[in-house]
């Protein structure tokens, strides 16, 4: 569930464990059950909750994990969760947006704050690190399911910001705000995508040595084990 700044690509290399698997499954299945409980029970209906049945495929949690996260909206009447996001400063002064899905915020907020000032970051008020990121949608379609000149072509009629040539897919980039309309476009020409969100990326990078990048996913690993942040994204270059 990291966010980009090739961190999810980095973690996606090296496999998940088991422990870790159950982790990303939970958190899934949350974003699920909230977004039924928030919205329609058709994903057809309800952008959000369509959106996180497809990124529990794409991580291939079992489809009775689905229908149970969906089902679970209509009996978790209790629990109010709420999107928070926290801004804040990681080791090396590296620049970090945590996303939360919560239904304490205090405690989220303490557990954030302990592993930052332990590992020499800090929390930040509200705007002190968002301005160095642009919040955005990405699509990755893997190469075999389309041409480049098709994928270019596409991107520009639909309205996407960009299209990006990479190693295995093409990448799609949009506005925030036309995020789900571009998609809904592709989504009649594609069956399935390699991946697709809304994220925070980095306008520009910082490049670490590899001793300092070590300590950097130690405290974005640290982080993703909070059962309540959904995404963290930072502003280092982790592929250097």
């Amino acid at each position: 569930m990291a966010g980009h700044s090739h961190w999810a690509g980095i973690k996606h290399k090296k496999g998940r464990a088991d422990k870790e698997r159950s982790k990303i499954f939970s958190k899934l299945s949350r974003e699920i059950t909230v977004a039924a409980k928030l919205g329609d029970k058709d994903p057809d209906m309800n952008h959000r909750l369509r959106a996180a049945i497809q990124a529990a495929k794409q991580a291939n949690m079992p489809k009775d994990n689905i229908s149970r996260a969906i089902s679970k909206s209509e009996i978790s009447g209790n629990k109010s969760y709420e999107n928070l996001r926290y801004e804040g400063f990681g080791p090396f002064n590296s620049a970090l947006i945590i996303e939360t899905l919560t239904d304490n915020k205090n405690r989220s907020a303490a557990s954030i704050r302990t592993i930052l000032q332990k590992n020499g970051g800090r929390l930040g008020e509200t705007g002190s690190t968002s301005h160095l990121f642009e919040n955005c949608g990405i699509i990755r379609i893997k190469k075999e399911k389309i041409s480049e000149e098709k994928a270019f072509e596409l991107a520009i009629n639909f309205g996407a910001k960009d299209c990006l040539k990479k190693n295995e897919y093409y990448e799609i980039v949009t506005e925030k705000e036309n995020f789900y309309k571009v998609k809904s476009e592709f989504e009649k020409i594609i069956e399935s995508f390699a991946y697709s969100n809304i994220e925070w990326r980095a306008l520009n990078y910082i490049n670490l040595n590899n001793d300092q990048n070590i300590k950097t996913i130690e405290v974005l690993s640290s982080l993703e084990e909070l059962d309540d942040v959904q995404s963290v994204y930072t502003n280092v270059n982790l592929e250097s």
